[in-house]
């Protein structure tokens, strides 16, 4: 039995429907009327009464509201408010429900993207959207967020952001540049990574940049082609024509780079990032209160001394090599590429054709965005010293005789006199680095004739305290072995190969 309710409830409940209906609830209450049996008329007349009381006394209430347009008017207002605070509260309730949704949102897009990456380089980075068609016709793994990109560089978001972040002033700089001297005289900027972005460089470079094939026309830093290669088509001809790109590095900037990317099928998010790790900032260092700091002063561009460097020049080049290649067969011209040196031969060709040849060749050089060399154009016909990349291809593949005397000279003066006195090209400093290096030179054009003369220089070298065997496993191929799921020892060997050849070549030539 339910506890009996107090004088003022039974007053309260009196007042909002009738006595009657408020006794008949007391002894249904108290168990004089049975609930779960059928009602009798007096039953159903009583409740009946009650709810057409509660009606009209709603109604009046609404009369006497209606009656007076004050009163109505307020009426009005309030259910106006009413229904004004309910939206209110469930605006509020869905609010904090899409406030909390964004947050979490925002928390994964976090986890898993960089939106911003310095000035002028960061508009493209949310667009994520590749061309898998693409990627699958090179066969190249696809990079839905930057979060896989970076699980694949074997590093964590926030080391991704570090790698590629675009600072125009900073205290870390990426790259330790030293200047190289040439052969030809003068100096070369050599920018070497750090072995971070070294790391995520080789990465990039043997297995995404090595996936794709470079034109037949190019030998520059591939493997199974060298100077060697990039001469043999231009052996016996009545003409061969060298011509230099100016400024090769420097003009492949930023822009260009992401475009490379973007045609094998990458996003321009993607792409963005893989070109900023792939290219540098030239900048000056200045010291203020005693701290160094790197200050932008040029254009980004590819870095001479990054692995990934010589594969993105031939994948640029890709589409000059096929236009240059179809005009030299148009005139009857054989056509070779090796980095930046550039090289036309014919047999029995004619002034008017290398004419031509030549206006078009220019015009197609500006067309795809690069400077020729105006001081470097070399015209050798039949009869003269044709030499292609250091290679002499008169008659065949060989070397200046000169040079070779010469080296053989020095050879003799080293078992002979010893260090005092010799000199290689005139000059004496790094005498024996300069001397072993042309050995190997003489020893991939001839390996046959000359690995004889380079043994004997390696013997004269250790003779001499010189640590002349260089190792090519690097830091960051190390630690790429290290970042591997499973022993690859056969993979390894390759990218060894891979990476010994294209350091054995980066400056191979002049």
């Amino acid at each position: 039995m339910s506890r009996p309710a107090s004088r003022q409830d039974l007053y309260d409940q009196i007042r909002q429907s009738s006595r009657d209906e408020v006794v008949l609830d007391e002894m249904i209450r108290l168990g004089f009327w049975k609930n779960d049996t059928a009602h009798d008329a007096p039953a159903d007349l009583i409740k009946r009464k009650g709810e057409i009381r509660k009606e009209l006394a709603k109604l009046m209430k609404q009369q006497r509201i209606f009656s007076s347009k004050e009163e109505a008017l307020k009426e009005i207002h309030r259910i106006r408010m009413e229904e004004s605070r309910k939206r209110q509260a469930e605006l509020k309730v869905q609010r904090e429900n899409d406030r909390k949704q964004r947050a979490a949102e925002w928390e994964k897009r976090k986890a898993e993207e960089i939106f911003y990456l310095g000035p002028e380089v960061s508009y493209h980075l949310s667009k994520l959207e590749s061309n898998s068609e693409k990627l699958e016709k090179y066969g190249l793994p696809d990079f839905k967020d930057h979060l896989k990109l970076a699980e694949f560089l074997s590093v964590s978001l926030g080391g991704l952001k570090f790698l590629s972040y675009a600072r125009k002033v900073s205290k870390v700089n990426h790259y330790k540049r030293f200047l190289m001297p040439k052969k030809t005289g003068g100096y070369r900027q050599i920018s070497a990574p750090m072995p971070s972005l070294k790391q995520a460089q080789l990465k990039i470079y043997l297995q995404l940049l090595n996936q794709v094939e470079s034109h037949s026309a190019a030998h520059g830093f591939l493997m199974k082609k060298s100077i060697v290669s990039n001469a043999g088509p231009h052996v016996g001809c009545d003409v061969v024509m060298n011509l230099d790109l100016k400024d090769f590095f420097p003009s492949l900037n930023f822009p260009r780079v992401i475009g490379a990317f973007r045609e094998l099928g990458y996003s321009h998010g993607i792409a963005t990032i893989l070109a900023l790790i792939c290219t540098e900032q030239p900048t000056t260092e200045a010291s203020i209160d005693g701290e160094s700091w790197h200050i932008a002063d040029g254009e980004r561009c590819l870095p001479q001394g990054a692995p990934t460097s010589p594969s993105i020049t031939n994948l640029i080049c890709r589409r000059l090599d096929a236009r240059l290649t179809g005009i030299a067969k148009k005139h009857g011209f054989n056509y070779t590429r090796y980095a930046d040196d550039m090289t036309f031969s014919a047999k029995g060709e004619s002034k008017e054709n290398r004419s031509k040849l030549l206006w078009q060749v220019k015009k197609v050089i500006s067309e795809e965005g690069f400077t020729l060399h105006p001081d470097k154009l070399r015209i050798m016909h039949k009869g003269q010293h044709q030499e292609v990349t250091g290679v002499v291809v008169n008659d065949k593949v060989s070397v200046c005789r000169k040079k070779v005397r010469k080296y053989r000279a020095l050879l003799h003066h080293l078992s002979k006199k010893g260090l005092q006195g010799a000199s290689w090209d005139g000059k004496t400093e790094r005498l024996l680095a300069r001397a072993l290096g042309y050995g190997r030179f003489l020893s991939m054009v001839d390996r046959g004739r000359f690995m004889p003369m380079l043994k004997q220089m390696e013997s004269l070298a250790t003779q001499y305290g010189y640590q002349h065997e260089i190792r090519f496993q690097t830091k960051a191929a190390i630690v790429l072995e290290k970042n591997s799921t499973t022993p690859q020892p056969q993979k390894r060997s390759q990218e060894e190969g891979i990476f010994k050849k294209l350091i054995g070549r980066w400056f191979g030539k002049k």
